[in-house]
């Protein structure tokens, strides 16, 4: 890989425009190599292609805010913003169709605005009424956005159509400190989000993620109807999403 040089910054435009575009082409490959991990772990109906042009949006970025100055290699800083481009746009494979999107951004708005409020987790009754819904109306919601997930955080693997953002964050196979430092930071801010959410809702996911439990094993440990179990876990979700978007990372694909 070539690495950037302090004069591909000589500020003299006849060099700058050719020596960008070089340093576009050398790293391509390592665009190639990122977005093909990635892919091996995507489901089959997911576009190479498409991580690709993702990820040479974020090489391009790289090289553009590049600054020899901080004593990192190019290569470095740029395998950050190609990884970081492609988790952003893997944060929208999280199975809502376009028409339930509105519905659940305003869900997000309503326990977002309750909990600074109130300093705590919002009721269901609470958050409908924030929402102008009776509390029946705001369970239907529910079970109509129970397919949530949180940047495809809500996913086991044998769902086919996403997986866990943790199992994108940091590749198994890298022992890295950074990526290991990275993911103990997400696992310890999924923890945080788990313990400020309420009781029932926290076993309703422990179940279902760490104990590989289904909707319908839930119900009788719980005592409750299955719609009921299926309406918790969506609220749960939606609240875990909106504790790791305001907190991890920046929504502009900075890593």
């Amino acid at each position: 890989m070539a690495s950037l040089s302090t004069a591909a910054y000589n500020n003299q435009p006849e060099n700058l425009a050719a020596q960008r575009e070089q340093l576009i082409l050398d790293h391509l490959s390592q665009v190639r190599w990122i977005a093909t991990r990635f892919h091996e772990k995507l489901p089959d109906a997911t576009c190479l292609d498409d991580l690709i042009s993702i990820g040479i949006i974020g090489l391009i970025n790289a090289i553009d805010s590049f600054d020899p100055s901080f004593n990192v290699k190019l290569k470095t800083y740029a395998e950050h913003k190609i990884r970081g481009a492609i988790l952003d746009s893997l944060r929208g494979m999280d199975g809502i169709p376009p028409h339930k999107r509105k519905r659940l951004k305003q869900v997000q708005a309503a326990m977002e605005s309750l909990e600074q409020r109130l300093q705590r987790a919002p009721t269901e009754e609470e958050i409908a009424a924030e929402l102008g819904l009776s509390h029946k109306d705001y369970q239907d919601t529910l079970l109509e956005l129970r397919g949530v997930s949180i940047g495809s955080l809500d996913a086991t693997p044998n769902e086919g159509d996403s997986r866990s953002l943790m199992y994108y964050v940091a590749d198994q196979e890298d022992k890295s400190p950074a990526r290991l430092l990275e993911r103990s930071e997400l696992e310890k801010l999924i923890q945080e989000g788990l313990n400020a959410m309420p009781r029932v809702e926290r076993i309703v996911l422990d179940l279902y993620y760490r104990q590989g439990q289904n909707i319908r094993e839930i119900a009788p440990i719980l005592d409750l109807h299955i719609t009921r179990i299926s309406q918790i876990k969506a609220q749960a979700v939606i609240r875990l999403r909106n504790y790791i978007e305001r907190r991890w990372p920046t929504p502009r694909g900075v890593y």
